[in-house]
């Protein structure tokens, strides 16, 4: 079972988009797939038509109280499944201060009965670095991190960067970034990838587009590739998840 955390500090960079097309690409391969929502907000969820509560909320699952199989919901798409998000999750790093052993592996234990159920489990991410980021790291084998061709993105990924290589067992975690809402005919956005990819070789080469599909996924509540195969937008999510796949 491989676990991909698709995160960044920064907000509004693609995450959840990421997150759920990927997912699709990943069952629609063939692969067992599973999406944690761990983001209070919730929009994973609601792309894939999921209310985002879980009975008993973050301290049920941490507290061993509700087992994650329980709250596990199938989606419209086969091999696909959800763990849905829960508004609770804001508290979640009072939750995990609050656990009796190892607050920085709980998701990690949390995760130990699915290897057998699941090929390919992924975290829609918070933007924060916290206690519970932490949990995400310790847990996932690689960071999906999407990276907006702008100077506070950059910045964001230097950011965590750092702090990867200053915590204690973070340095073998893989980082692989990746360009998202790219407008091609913005020479700031041209200029910047070509900076960023000459500076960090780790960038994966597929470049997501500023698409008003992407942005029609909330409308549909469904991932781009399901309703709309032929757009550019979804092919160019095909091609980071083969580059993902490769990856792992």
């Amino acid at each position: 079972m491989n676990i991909i955390g698709v995160y960044s500090i920064k907000g509004g960079v693609g995450k959840t988009a990421t997150t759920v097309n990927l997912a699709y690409l990943a069952a629609e391969a063939g692969h067992r797939t599973l999406v944690w929502d761990l983001d209070p907000q919730g929009a994973a969820s609601y792309f894939f038509r999921i209310k985002p509560r879980v009975k008993g909320g973050g301290r049920g699952l941490l507290r061993g109280k509700r087992s994650p199989d329980d709250a596990i919901k199938g989606t419209d798409f086969e091999g696909l499944d959800l763990l849905p998000a829960d508004f609770s999750y804001r508290n979640m790093d009072i939750l995990l201060e609050g656990a009796k052993k190892k607050p920085g592996e709980q998701l990690r234990r949390l995760l130990k009965p699915f290897v057998k159920e699941y090929d390919l489990v992924l975290f829609d991410c918070p933007p924060s670095i916290s206690l519970m980021s932490e949990n995400i790291f310790r847990a996932a084998d690689a960071l999906l991190v999407p990276l907006i061709p702008s100077t506070l993105s950059a910045r964001t990924l230097a950011q965590l960067l750092d702090f990867l290589k200053t915590e204690d067992g973070f340095g073998a975690l893989r980082v692989l970034p990746f360009f998202s809402m790219v407008d091609a005919e913005r020479a700031l956005h041209t200029e910047t990838i070509e900076r960023l990819s000459a500076e960090h070789p780790e960038i994966l080469p597929a470049v997501i587009p500023l698409a008003p599909e992407v942005e029609r996924m909330g409308l549909h509540r469904m991932p781009l590739p399901a309703y709309a195969p032929s757009n550019a937008a979804a092919g160019a999510y095909r091609a980071l998840w083969d580059e993902l796949a490769t990856a792992l």
